[in-house]
């Protein structure tokens, strides 16, 4: 696995980076290893704390953990346990739906079973994404890798852009185009 460590607000020294690379090795295991797939962890420092962002970037799908910790070390490791969980929910969630194409880059024999300050009205971050067509299954399985709370994705079914997000009041929700994608 390639890693990628950048700081903000600190320097990222050798010691850093070496406590972070041993930490982040754990997660080797877990991953069908090939020049695709390369880490990345942004740490930054507060007055008050550590901010550690790790994301990890596969030939299939991406996985993303972001902690806030007092000690920089620490967040590392509950970053780190944040990406096995990850892991772990997915290797449940590709076992019930039985998608192997999901599972190329991942070592799914090696997971154990599952027992920013922006002004408002200022955009800040411009991605572009391709659409992939999907199942919804799919999109759910690849909005909880991420770890965030939306995910969009063209439906498989009936060709529309689909954006999938978790509710506050729990469960999932779909907004969907009313034209399809010709």
């Amino acid at each position: 696995m390639k890693y990628q460590i950048v700081g903000k607000n600190v320097e990222v020294t050798q010691a850093i980076h070496d406590a972070i690379v041993k930490k982040l090795s754990r997660m080797d295991k877990y991953f069908v290893i090939t020049d695709d797939v390369t880490c990345r962890a942004v740490v930054r420092t507060y007055r008050t704390g550590a901010k550690v962002e790790i994301t990890i970037f596969t030939h299939m799908m991406d996985f993303r953990a972001e902690v806030t910790n007092e000690d920089l070390y620490a967040g590392v490791d509950l970053a780190v346990d944040k990406l096995e969980g990850q892991m772990r929910k997915l290797k449940t969630r590709l076992d019930r739906s039985n998608k192997p194409s999901l599972s190329e880059s991942i070592a799914l024999e090696n997971i154990e079973e599952d027992l920013s300050e922006a002004k408002q009205d200022e955009v800040v971050r411009t991605k572009e994404i391709f659409l992939e067509p999907m199942d919804l299954e799919e999109a759910i399985t690849r909005m909880e890798a991420l770890g965030h709370d939306f995910f969009m994705y063209l439906d498989a079914e009936d060709n529309r852009i689909s954006l999938l997000y978790h509710r506050n009041d729990g469960g999932y929700g779909i907004i969907q185009a009313e034209n399809a994608v010709k």
